[in-house]
């Protein structure tokens, strides 16, 4: 069943999770063609309780407007794009990456 634009959604994926301070969501949607070629994909993760910038979306990765965008705290800015999977992998290490650094602050910061 084709939705969008002919694409059809495949991966529609939210989750909340404790992190230091707030809860942390994650968020990957992607699209693809008849070809099962991801066409569009949006990836976010958000910590509301720590940022109000771009709806509390710390980190993301997209192309919803028609050219591949990294997101950090409100600064956007074009980034090369070889292939959906490793988009993917290198956006959830940088979530890894972030949430450990904030946790060791906030951590610090209570001893």
């Amino acid at each position: 069943m084709a939705g969008r634009g002919g694409l059809l959604k495949t991966t529609d994926y939210e989750t909340g999770f404790w992190c230091a301070g707030g809860t942390g969501i994650l968020r990957e949607e992607v699209w693809v063609n008849d070809k099962s070629e991801v066409i569009r994909y949006n990836l976010a993760f958000l910590m509301p309780h720590l940022t109000g910038i771009d709806n509390g979306r710390v980190l993301g990765y997209d192309n919803a407007h028609g050219v591949h965008e990294r997101h950090f705290m409100g600064q956007v800015n074009p980034v090369e794009f070889k292939e959906y999977v490793a988009t993917a992998d290198h956006f959830y290490r940088e979530v890894e990456a972030i949430r450990r650094s904030y946790e060791n602050s906030t951590i610090r910061g209570r001893i």
